[in-house]
């Protein structure tokens, strides 16, 4: 019995070696005085020490000689609990450091921690910075305003700001580097993300457009990383590959990255880094080959100080960022974007409408805090309310611009008087309420960004209002 013992406890040490060996990341073994027992062979390069300098002493003595500062180790033995925070190295390495305590009988015992080296994504963004300073400073000294970039096939950019984001989206495009959206909400970060995917060279790949907020997270996994047939009750006979493996070659658009469980950052992170995942139920990993753009309107750095967003995953993410500018600051988009809208809705209705004049320089004035979906919103319950050609000509009692109620500027709403007498000539009342509920539902989508805050909203369950977006045609797209 004690032979198997001795086998048992000589096998563990033998796998935890060859882990310690054969780590990418930066692995350290503490002792819960702060001694350092293990560390792996990559953490020399890192931290400018040999393996054996390091296991020669404590975390205390390489904080205080600024090897490291700070040490994660310490803060574990600090609080007790796991932390993660950004390190700096005495060979000028930045690295995001975690680490985790491991308690028996009710001790802490010791602590594992792994850092991941961020200095050469550092270094790419720092890059991208200097060009964005040159060409900012080059178009202040009077150089040419870049020409809209060709194939602009669903944007809208004549105002001077768009012309510069549409230029540098097309410049990263061909690469493969990660881009980070950021901008209100209904600014349009999905539309300049399919223009990204379509100048890049997986534009004959798949665009695979994911809005973390509106996925359930007991779902999530499932759908995000696919199952194999009986992996769960209620699955698939054939099973079902997942979004990630759905992007293979193509552009994987991750919107409200924000509102992304903490445990699918840590698997997310994994395939951002492996390049490969595991489908519910399978022991088989899986090659994925993806170009990741993602998309919010949060502050993302500040998530990650409330422990709501990893460290780790925001570098990583944080590659390239481009902000979108709200409506309020490039109005000179919105004839574009209104006769863009106009255009989709007599295509989509059979009709040739158009605004009358008065019309459109009240769009102009508007600050529109729904931004471009706010806008299309209010041009559709324009579009189907008007009686004649003309969209608010004089002679019309509807729709024309009002200023919102205190309970609308709540909800940023700018809603046109579109209350009828009657029902349409040849209207029957099912018809009038399909009506009805499409406007309502148009009009909250352009201020709720998730499913589950319209049900909220309207006082019905989410899977309701997902059945009814789907049968009205509409979309909660950024």
């Amino acid at each position: 019995m004690q032979n198997r013992i001795d086998v048992q406890e000589t096998l563990e040490q033998r796998i935890l070696e060859t882990l310690i060996q054969t780590a990418q990341d930066h692995l350290f073994i503490v002792d819960e005085s702060g001694r350092i027992l293990a560390v792996s062979p990559s953490s020399a390069a890192v931290y400018g020490m040999s393996r054996e300098e390091l296991c020669a002493t404590t975390v205390q003595a390489l904080e205080s000689q600024g090897v490291l500062t700070p040490s994660v180790s310490m803060e574990v033995m600090r609080t007790g609990r796991s932390a993660q925070l950004l390190q700096r190295t005495a060979t000028g390495r930045q690295v995001v450091a975690e680490a985790h305590p491991v308690y028996w009988q009710g001790r802490l015992k010791c602590i594992v921690s792994r850092s991941m080296d961020m200095t050469d994504v550092r270094l790419l963004q720092d890059e991208y910075a200097l060009l964005q300073r040159r060409f900012s400073e080059h178009l202040a000294r009077g150089g040419a305003t870049p020409e809209p970039a060709a194939g602009l096939e669903d944007l809208e950019v004549r105002s001077q700001v768009m012309r510069e984001v549409a230029q540098l989206l097309e410049r990263v495009a061909v690469t493969d580097a990660t881009v980070l959206m950021l901008g209100e909400s209904g600014v349009g970060k999905t539309a300049f993300a399919r223009q990204l995917h379509r100048w890049s060279r997986r534009a004959d790949g798949a665009f695979v457009d994911v809005n973390c907020a509106a996925i359930p997270e007991s779902l999530f996994e499932s759908e995000m990383f696919g199952y194999q047939p009986g992996a769960f009750s209620g699955a698939a006979r054939q099973g079902k590959a997942g979004l990630l493996e759905q992007a293979h070659k193509g552009t994987l658009f991750l919107d409200e990255i924000g509102e992304l469980p903490l445990a699918m950052q840590s698997k997310l992170l994994k395939v951002i880094q492996d390049g490969s995942l595991t489908r519910l139920g399978d022991t088989r990993t899986r090659r994925v080959d993806f170009r990741l753009v993602v998309a919010t309107n949060q502050d993302l750095a500040k998530r990650v100080e409330e422990g709501r967003f990893r460290l780790d995953l925001y570098y990583r993410l944080n590659v390239i960022p481009v902000t979108l500018p709200p409506l309020r600051e490039r109005r000179e988009d919105i004839p574009g974007l209104a006769e863009r809208q106009l255009a989709r809705l007599n295509r989509r209705y059979g009709g040739e409408k158009m605004l009358h004049p008065r019309v459109l320089s009240e769009l102009m004035s508007n600050d529109w805090p729904g931004n471009v979906r706010e806008l299309e919103n209010w041009l559709e319950r324009a579009w189907l309310s008007a009686d004649e050609a003309l969209i608010g000509a004089p002679a019309m009692s509807a729709p024309t611009m009002t200023r919102p109620s205190a309970s609308e500027a709540g909800q940023g709403t700018v809603a046109p008087q579109t209350e009828p007498d009657a029902l349409a000539p040849g209207q029957g009342l099912k018809a009038a309420l399909d009506a009805c509920e499409r406007q309502i539902l148009v009009s909250l989508a352009a201020t709720h960004r998730t499913t589950y805050a319209l049900a909220e909203r309207l006082g019905i369950s989410q899977p309701s209002v997902v059945r009814k977006l789907k049968r009205h045609g509409i979309g909660l797209n950024s």
